[in-house]
């Protein structure tokens, strides 16, 4: 499937809404001298921040199916740029970063399921896993840029410049939503009597076990994107290079990790169209599940081993994503589909918000302070518990087929 107009639109926005997904990342070795945190409390950050991101798709998601995907999509874009300036601008201490960046992340939820629902009903189920799939990759996109612009940023002008180098992301991106969608129809489907949350969603055996995977998935992913940068800035130093430069080293290495979730998700998306949603999962969860247990075990190792290991890991962990999102909107009636996205983004991203807590808590438990270089093994293999949760769920889908013969849905100008 090619991107036409309206959904390279729709993909440069959220590409742009994320630029500040993963600036706290990028610059978290710097961060812990500056903000004097332990890995613990550097957890707590990524940890509010995700728990932040659960409960706005909650309320974003159920809101969608009551007042329309548009709507809320286009109000969540500006409260995004808005909230992303207050954080680049005052952000300066663990207190006042934990505040503002959840805050952030409050924001930004409703760019997300909202975005996966006008999907939903723009195109057919033949042509919705590559359309889901390019959305996703425009997320990657976006983390992308913001691990790039954080450590250019980080050079010339400390923690402070690459925030503010950040932010610019999601004012450009609200800018562009309301280009985009201003003639795209605010939907709102009518819901049955008969019919019931937990008819639709609570007792649907295909939904709940999807919902199942997309938790453990999140737990490993997210997990990972919140460390990866600062694992790979200290196996920089392991090799002599200097803190801050390591720092910016790993910020792009960890750029390029989000490219090779982009090409997962553009692909992944489309072939589980050709080949069925459980194939596609099974092989995915299985390999990044590997590469969790191995991952970090490699520091010490020569970097060019990490950095393919590394972009292994990144394309596996991301490329079930859109495959899960979309079995999950053929498997949800659509009027209630926001609530069903809001129930699996609150499991989902609250088990992503505990992971990074967890892997800051193992690797301060398995380390000394001051040794180097640190283990980080161990702090890895608690993600890999989620690549065996989501491998489990996968294989336990019915088999299904691929959807080319689906019937055509309607397609809103």
């Amino acid at each position: 499937m090619r991107l036409d107009g309206w959904l390279l639109a729709l993909c440069l926005a959220r590409s742009c809404m994320m630029a500040m997904f993963m600036s706290y990342a990028a610059v978290l070795p710097v961060l812990l001298t500056a903000w004097s945190m332990s890995a613990t409390m550097a957890g707590s950050i990524s940890t509010g921040f995700q728990a932040g991101y659960a409960v706005s798709l909650l309320v974003f998601s159920a809101l969608a199916d009551r007042l329309g995907a548009r709507r809320v999509f286009v109000w969540s874009s500006w409260l995004t740029a808005v909230s992303g300036l207050l954080f680049a601008f005052l952000a300066r201490s663990y207190v006042s970063g934990l505040i503002l960046y959840t805050l952030v992340a409050i924001a930004n939820g409703g760019t997300y399921t909202t975005a996966i629902m006008l999907l939903a009903d723009r195109y057919p189920p033949a042509r919705r896993g590559a359309a889901v799939g390019w959305l996703i990759a425009s997320s990657s996109l976006g983390y992308a840029l913001s691990l790039v612009l954080s450590g250019a940023a980080l050079g010339w002008g400390g923690y402070p410049a690459a925030f503010v180098a950040s932010a610019c992301g999601p004012v450009v991106g609200a800018v562009i939503v309301g280009l985009a969608l201003r003639h795209t129809p605010n939907v709102v489907h009518a819901r049955h009597p008969e019919s019931g949350f937990r008819t639709a969603v609570m007792k649907n055996p295909r939904a709940m076990r999807l919902m199942a995977g997309y938790t453990f998935h999140s737990w490993e992913l997210l997990g990972m994107w919140a460390w990866v940068p600062a694992f790979l800035a200290a196996a920089f130093v392991v090799v002599g290079t200097g803190t801050v430069r390591a720092t910016e080293s790993g910020a792009y290495v960890s750029a390029s990790f989000h490219v090779m979730g982009l090409i997962a998700s553009s692909s992944m998306g489309n072939l589980s169209d050709r080949l069925g949603r459980r194939t596609v999962l099974l092989a995915l969860a299985s390999i990044s599940s590997a590469c969790s247990f191995v991952f970090g075990w490699l520091i010490g190792w020569p970097l060019a081993l990490l950095v393919v290991v590394g972009a292994v890991y990144a394309f596996t962990a991301l490329g079930d994503s859109p495959v899960l999102s979309t079995a999950f909107t053929e498997s949800v009636p659509p009027a209630y589909l926001g609530a069903g996205l809001a129930l699996r983004s609150l499991l989902g991203f609250g088990a992503g918000a505990v992971a990074p807590l967890v892997f800051g808590a193992v690797l301060d438990a398995t380390n000394v302070r001051g040794v180097t270089p640190a283990v980080w093994g161990w702090a890895f293999v608690t993600l890999g518990v989620g690549g065996v949760g989501a491998t489990w769920c996968a294989l336990g889908l019915a088999r299904d087929r691929a959807p080319r013969g689906a019937e055509r849905a309607t397609v809103t100008p």
